[in-house]
């Protein structure tokens, strides 16, 4: 008998522009009033993983207590979020290139545009079971694949995004 809370699940990823930090102010401009796309890929990737949160404990050594240490809150530390997909994957049979312009952008100097994302977990009918949201998410590696003749395996390409934050939302 198989237990319905270990059940196959699918993902999706989505990558929505960051509302733009206006400086000097506490003030963000809305995405919505960006031009043009405001959503980069189109979710399909076949891997996900970088999903965690890791605190810097720090140790205080408190003068004439032997018996222990004390331990305080550090700072938080987020892992990159690593998505990985067929680099062929259009109807067309082409490379959608939006990611590779994202980083190519950001490397010649155009301004930096910061992506949100949104990971959600469904189940098997399709209905959202858990939704993990990053912030301000930056290209921090971007891979093509591993071309081999021999091999015969799928195109793969990889993308690293560095980011500010990471929340896992429950589901009502």
């Amino acid at each position: 008998m198989s237990n319905p809370l270990f059940s196959a699940f699918r993902f999706e990823a989505k990558l929505r522009r960051s509302p733009q930090i206006i400086a000097g102010s506490n003030a963000q401009e809305d995405s919505n009033a960006i031009p043009g796309g405001e959503m980069l890929g189109d979710g399909a990737f076949q891997e996900c993983s970088g999903l965690q949160v890791e605190m810097d404990v720090q140790d205080y050594q408190e003068g004439g207590r032997n018996d222990g240490i004390i331990r305080r809150v550090g700072w938080a530390k987020y892992t990159n979020i690593v998505l990985k997909r067929g680099m062929f994957y259009d109807r067309d049979g082409q490379v959608n290139d939006a990611l590779w312009k994202w980083l190519q952008d950001i490397v010649s100097g155009k301004p930096v545009a910061r992506y949100d994302g949104i990971i959600e977990v469904k189940s098997r009918d399709a209905k959202v079971v858990a939704t993990w949201v990053f912030e301000r998410g930056l290209p921090a590696k971007i891979s093509g694949p591993q071309l081999n003749a021999k091999s015969g395996e799928i195109a793969i390409e990889e993308l690293h995004i560095a980011h500010e934050g990471l929340r896992l939302v429950t589901v009502e």
